[in-house]
């Protein structure tokens, strides 16, 4: 009698026991995919689960310090969170014309930086644009959904037309393949600055004609924007730090040197004032110094005003540059370090890409079917 009930019990423990080994399996999986990108699969079984996040960057090379505090800085933080995508957009960057040899090197650049400021592979998708065919043949089928005059009103395209005589037809389209880049893995958010924000509203207005006329398709992506004040160019400080200003003095890359990174600073445009004080409008050259100060120690401006009560300009621009050098030095380091190995680097976007072409495939496929196409 007592071993039939201790069999009894056994049994009923058994019983209670299977759905909890269920549950534990099912959380298991849940936790390894939150380490890596969740299929789409796996965040419709999980919605509650993290954003899905795409963000693109063009391979110009090493990025610039502008790069880094507006963009590439969150981008760490966001693969803590979220299950993010970070293309390298070589697609875009063939809208203006390349040296093929510059380009390829410009996308290892850009991929070794990437990596060198904290993207981890291994928490995110990084990859190469034109290894994922679906990125060209989704923005083929989007761009039939619109019309020309619908994107003659992006202000981009003004600004590009008012400044050439021959303007390319990619730099007129490429707004599509970015709505492409985006709803190709039904990204939920997308970090951008305020000048791409049009760039966003195109893509909702895209992701909504396509699901009223195939079905919901697509989810409508959100714009994420930054903190971070835009850094300026350090010659000319009513611009934005770019890559396309010739003047090299004109911003700091991630692996200038520390005698490089001084010689900008100490040159740097600021006014015929010399205290240290914070005002955009009416100082904006040495204010951008101020926001680059912040964006490098997280102090805010007036405590670095309070801090640099006592010193000029000319003495606030070297106390910055050092600031700077210590912030990079490491970044620039393990930069080298990876460029010295670009088999390592290939292998990282080799192996994002094939897990972008693997989600893509499935998303594509879909579209397909929705239009007739398969």
């Amino acid at each position: 009698m007592v071993v039939r009930f201790g069999k009894d019990i056994r049994q009923l423990l058994l019983k209670l026991a299977h759905p909890m080994r269920t549950l534990v399996s099912q959380n298991c999986r849940l936790f390894s995919c939150s380490q890596r990108t969740c299929t789409d699969a796996d965040l419709s079984k999980h919605p509650h689960k993290r954003r899905r996040i795409f963000s693109g960057i063009q391979p110009t090379g090493v990025p610039h310090l502008g790069n880094y505090l507006g963009a590439i800085k969150s981008w760490v933080s966001l693969q803590e969170t979220d299950d993010v995508l970070f293309c390298i957009v070589d697609l875009h960057s063939i809208t203006v014309p390349q040296d093929p040899v510059t380009l390829n090197r410009n996308i290892l650049e850009m991929t070794a930086c990437l990596l060198a400021c904290g993207i981890d592979p291994e928490k995110s998708v990084v990859f190469q644009q034109s290894k994922v065919s679906e990125h060209a043949e989704l923005a083929w089928v989007l761009g039939s959904l619109l019309t020309i005059n619908r994107l003659k009103l992006l202000p981009q395209w003004k600004t590009k037309t008012s400044s050439s005589d021959g303007t390319l037809l990619g730099l007129f389209t490429y707004p599509v393949l970015m709505a492409s880049d985006i709803l190709l893995y039904r990204a939920t958010h997308v970090p951008v600055g305020e000048d791409q924000l049009q760039h966003i509203q195109l893509t909702q207005h895209i992701a909504k004609l396509f699901n009223g006329r195939f079905t919901q398709t697509f989810p409508t992506p959100t714009a994420i924007l930054g903190d971070a004040k835009r850094v300026k160019s350090l010659r000319n400080p009513a611009v934005k730090m770019s890559k396309s200003e010739p003047n090299r003095l004109s911003r700091v890359d991630l692996t200038d040197s520390p005698d490089e990174i001084r010689e900008k600073f100490k040159k740097a445009v600021t006014d015929f004032t010399s205290a240290v004080t914070y005002d955009p409008a009416g100082r904006p050259g040495v204010s951008n110094l101020i926001d680059i100060h912040s964006g490098v120690t997280g102090l805010p401006p007036e405590e670095i005003c309070a801090r640099c009560a006592a010193l000029d300009t000319a003495a606030y621009k070297m106390v910055l540059a050092d600031e700077v050098i210590d912030y990079l030095t490491p970044i620039r380091v393990r930069t080298l370090e990876l460029l010295q190995d670009e088999g390592r680097v290939r292998d990282v976007l080799e192996r994002g890409s094939e897990r972008a072409k693997e989600m893509a495939r499935a998303n594509f496929e879909n579209v397909k079917n929705k239009i007739g196409l398969s």
